[in-house]
């Protein structure tokens, strides 16, 4: 999954400054129903990680029931804390 294909597939645009409020809230909702609905481990990472980066992500015991992935998505949310490639 391409970041900005993903962007343009939810918010109609690649470029994050022209979402609208509207859109946003449109896109998070198309997304929240494509999480529910994919079944591939993977895609469901990438579409949980680009739900939290947009602060809709579900909580982590709801979102993944293998504990492995619990675990992966801690580590993207502490990378993302720190701020990847800082110092």
């Amino acid at each position: 999954m391409d970041f900005n294909d993903q962007l343009r597939r939810y918010f109609a645009t690649a470029d994050l400054e022209a979402i609208t409020p509207a859109a946003l809230a449109a896109g998070i909702e198309c997304m929240a129903v494509d999480f529910g609905m994919e079944r591939d481990r993977g895609r469901r990472f990438a579409l949980w990680s680009l739900m939290h980066l947009f602060g809709a992500a579900p909580d982590l015991d709801v979102a993944f029931k293998d504990e492995a992935d619990r675990n992966a998505a801690r580590n993207f949310m502490e990378m993302m804390e720190r701020g990847v490639g800082d110092g």
